[in-house]
């Protein structure tokens, strides 16, 4: 637990540099928030989280930044059961977990559904590069992860959203002169 706290403390410390944060930022969960697939797993198994994974979880539930799940498992029910083993379950406003042909964009449709928050004000993190590229042209900010998700990875994270938003502020502001 001592490394939960080191790491959302860090994490914490991170989001305090940026003057805008997202509004919700969304995990997949196979090699992003843990280091397997469920598909090769059994709810008897017990899981683990990414050693960084939990403390960011925590430090953006501190900072009133809303989390949500967008996995295209074919195992739903294991991914599931991980989720509530892991005691994390409780802390995503949506997790859309379900097998799907697209590159994740029916996953952000239902999101975006559930919570209202526009595809501009979300962050993404996921290690499949085909789910990002489809993401991003959604106008998700969107970060490919290589060993799931860490401090580094969201430092990058919301640097770039923060690059982004500023880039679509000014051009609003293009618009309206």
């Amino acid at each position: 637990m001592e490394e939960v706290e080191r790491v959302k403390a860090e994490a914490v410390q991170i989001m305090g540099v940026f003057q805008v944060l997202p509004r919700l930022v969304v995990f997949d969960l196979d090699y992003t928030l843990w280091p397997f697939y469920c598909e090769c797993r059994s709810k008897r198994d017990t899981p683990s989280l990414y050693p960084h994974a939990k403390g960011i979880l925590c430090a953006l539930k501190r900072e009133g930044v809303d989390v949500a799940i967008a996995s295209k498992s074919p195992t739903p029910d294991i991914a599931t059961t991980f989720l509530h083993k892991l005691s994390i379950s409780s802390m995503f406003v949506a997790q859309e977990i379900f097998y799907s042909w697209t590159h994740k964009t029916d996953h952000f449709q239902r999101i975006h559904s559930r919570t209202g928050v526009p595809f501009n004000s979300m962050l993404f993190f996921d290690d499949d590069n085909n789910n990002i590229q489809g993401v991003s042209k959604m106008g998700v900010t969107s970060i490919l992860v290589r060993n799931g998700v860490n401090l580094g990875a969201f430092r990058e994270g919301l640097a770039k959203f923060s690059q982004n938003w500023n880039a679509s502020m000014n051009n609003k502001q293009k618009c309206l002169a």
